[in-house]
């Protein structure tokens, strides 16, 4: 992992578990309210046993060196509009798993809402191991820190550690994903108990299918079409200790299955689980939230979204364009530029997103993604030629490294002699020179 790939923060004070109260240190680069959230959750037992699973996913990595994975990576909490959500990805950028604590769940107040980083190590997943059924968890989540007070004595000490910038711009993709997602399937708790009984042991090199043999429905290796395709199976396990506490299991895929999400249902209680194709894809290089950064957005929109959105609201694109006199054609533009700038969660079940306010500097977040760079760069050096462009065809040529490139987009398809384009075929968002064509026009 490059250098250049982390950003290393300097925490107030290392996090403390004492006899009242667990106090997690956390890093925000914007200057939000001191407290989000303070209060009871009033199902501990559950939100423990779901925060000690999505623990134990963000020091997972399926693609990974024993180097890089020894490196410990922060979950994010976002306190707002009567929810709490806790979020992280896998090392390797491939899993992305949510907590959505739901207002039943929650008896307490939202002084402020907000979002903040915070360091899970094992002693305190200790800490939450040790939450009984009949047990108690008092949250506090503010800017700077989370305090949950609970019955466990342990003390324990967290240092600083380094946020990697492959998270933010997973942040800008996953949703894309889920966003396009249909409910395929849906299991109760036996079934899908039984499902998961039929994942195969180790880590299985090829692509797994979801069929159906006899009466109910099981992973399978055998190719079939129009059946749900699931690359990285073995990743599922991760689920598994959570699976004898759920009511339910909803599977949620897109049209072109390179994303699939697996949802667990606890009463007022939700565990999101979303796998990318394959082990070694990470949500952070797919691309697919590209096409929204060609757009250019005025900071002035961008502020007023801020001013009229709050940490796990949903987006109102038509209230944003009414108070800021923006046409609506422009307020969906708007919309896409703030979910690739990873600025908007997905709720599959509500089916809308919602605004999360991330501890990142937006103008970071707008120069993540390397192949947007590279297309900007195309554009300075004066390589792109129009050749002809109408409504409906563009043609343009693109000089490259002792070759030139040819970009068709006919209608809303594109295409490029480049081979990035040839090995994706736009399934992994589109190549520097499409961008730059787009860009241009």
């Amino acid at each position: 992992m490059a250098a250049s790939d982390i950003i290393n923060y300097q925490y107030n004070h290392s996090s403390i578990l004492d006899q009242q109260q667990l106090l997690l240190s956390g890093y925000s680069e914007i200057q939000p309210a001191s407290c989000f959230f303070q209060g009871f959750l009033t199902e501990p037992y559950i939100v423990s046993r779901c925060l000690i699973t999505l623990s134990n996913i963000v020091k997972s990595s399926f693609n990974l060196s024993p180097f890089q994975m020894a490196m410990m990576r922060d979950p994010i909490a976002t306190a707002g509009n009567e929810k709490i959500r806790f979020e992280g990805f896998s090392h390797c950028a491939g899993v992305y798993a949510r907590v959505d604590i739901l207002p039943g769940a929650i008896d307490g107040e939202f002084p402020a809402n907000g979002t903040v980083n915070v360091d899970f190590n094992q002693p305190m997943i200790n800490a939450l191991g040790g939450v009984r059924r009949q047990g108690q968890i008092m949250l506090n989540i503010g800017a700077k820190e989370i305090s949950m007070q609970t019955s466990v004595t342990e003390k324990v000490v967290e240092r600083k550690v380094p946020l990697p910038l492959k998270w933010i711009k997973g942040l800008t993709t996953v949703q894309m994903f889920l966003s396009a997602a249909e409910n395929v399937y849906t299991f109760n708790q036996l079934q899908a108990m039984q499902l998961f009984q039929s994942i195969p042991t180790g880590q299985p090199k090829t692509d797994y299918y979801l069929i159906r043999r006899g009466n109910k429905l099981v992973f399978s290796p055998a190719k079939k079409t129009n059946v749900l395709c699931v690359g990285g199976v073995h990743r599922l396990k991760l689920l598994e200790p959570l699976l004898p506490l759920a009511n339910e299991l909803k599977v949620f895929a897109g049209p072109n299955m390179q994303s699939t999400t697996w949802q667990l249902y606890f009463g007022n209680v939700r565990f999101s689980f979303s796998l990318s194709r394959e082990c070694w894809r990470g949500f952070s290089g797919e691309g697919a939230a590209l096409e929204s950064l060609v757009a250019d957005v005025p900071d002035a929109w961008l502020d007023a979204m801020n001013k009229y959105s709050y940490a796990n609201q949903e987006f109102n694109p038509a209230l944003l364009a009414v108070e800021e006199n923006i046409g609506f054609d422009k307020v969906d533009n708007l919309t896409g530029r703030m979910a690739a700038m990873g600025l908007l969660g997905y709720d599959l079940d509500d089916r809308n997103f919602f605004y999360r306010r991330l501890p990142f500097k937006q103008s970071r977040i707008l120069q993540l993604n390397p192949r947007m760079r590279d297309a900007e760069k195309l554009l300075e050096e004066d390589k792109v030629v129009i050749l002809q462009s109408d409504n409906n065809r563009t043609e343009a040529r693109i000089e490259g490294s002792g070759v030139q490139h040819t970009v068709i987009i006919d209608h809303d398809k594109a295409r490029c002699t480049c081979t990035w384009y040839a090995k994706n075929q736009g399934q992994r968002g589109p190549c520097k020179h499409i961008l730059a064509v787009k860009i241009k026009l």
